[in-house]
């Protein structure tokens, strides 16, 4: 069942999804609210599909931000990465630029307004990323960012990249954590199995603390649902 499952979605998830990405450069033509909206269309066509032909649903815990912070997020399936456009207002998330040179998807990904990290940048890059950043927060919009830098086995917590303390200081921002035990049901290898994925916002953290400290109270808040199996 759990096969027949996972090749359902991969069937009629993916097979809409192609038309959709083809069509998004029309929608990044009218604007960036057109495309936002389009973006939002495809998020809830795949919380449909995760929900109808996978059996995952969500569960929020705490109370998502009323106002433009920085979210650090743990990472676990590219569930997340989706989910969180329908669960916040139009956030900007930071996704690594091998990502953004996608043919198609990383033009319309820049249209929508994310912003791009380069691992192997200078410093000119960070300040143009800070920038973009400054300029989304203006806006109202959140800013999202997966601080693991790549998707991670439910259950580890490897260490957090440096980027997330840098921009963190840089933005002069509250931040906080969201964790998601998304790999329990959609994990990196094997079949995808049916439960309700949690997403738990944490406390808000003041901007200007100590790197150290900032770090370890972020690392451990995204963490905290790692014990479930």
């Amino acid at each position: 069942m759990r096969r027949l499952r996972a090749t359902l979605f991969a069937l009629i998830f993916y097979g809409v999804s192609v038309p959709i990405v083809l069509g998004a450069p029309v929608a990044g033509l009218l604007g960036r609210p057109a495309m936002r909206g389009w973006v939002r269309m495809w998020a809830r066509w795949h919380r449909w599909c995760a929900r109808a032909l996978l059996g995952v649903r969500v569960r929020v815990e705490g109370a998502p931000p009323a106002h433009p912070l920085l979210i650090v997020a743990k990472h676990e399936a590219m569930f997340e990465t989706i989910e969180v456009v329908l669960m916040l207002h139009e956030p900007v998330v930071v996704m690594k630029r091998e990502l953004a040179d996608i043919p198609i998807w990383g033009w319309c990904a820049r249209r929508y307004g994310m912003i791009v990290i380069d691992r192997e940048g200078s410093a000119r890059t960070l300040r143009q990323m800070v920038r973009e950043a400054k300029a989304a927060v203006e806006a109202g919009r959140a800013i999202v960012l997966f601080p693991e830098g790549t998707r991670v086995p439910h259950g580890e917590a490897p260490p957090l990249r440096s980027g997330m303390a840098g921009l963190y200081r840089a933005l002069g921002l509250p931040a906080m954590p969201l964790a998601v035990d998304s790999g329990r049901f959609i994990p990196r290898e094997g079949l995808p199995r049916p439960g309700t994925i949690t997403f738990r916002f944490g406390e808000e953290l003041p901007p200007g603390l100590p790197r150290a400290e900032a770090e370890a109270r972020i690392h451990a808040a995204i963490n905290v649902l790692n014990g479930g199996q």
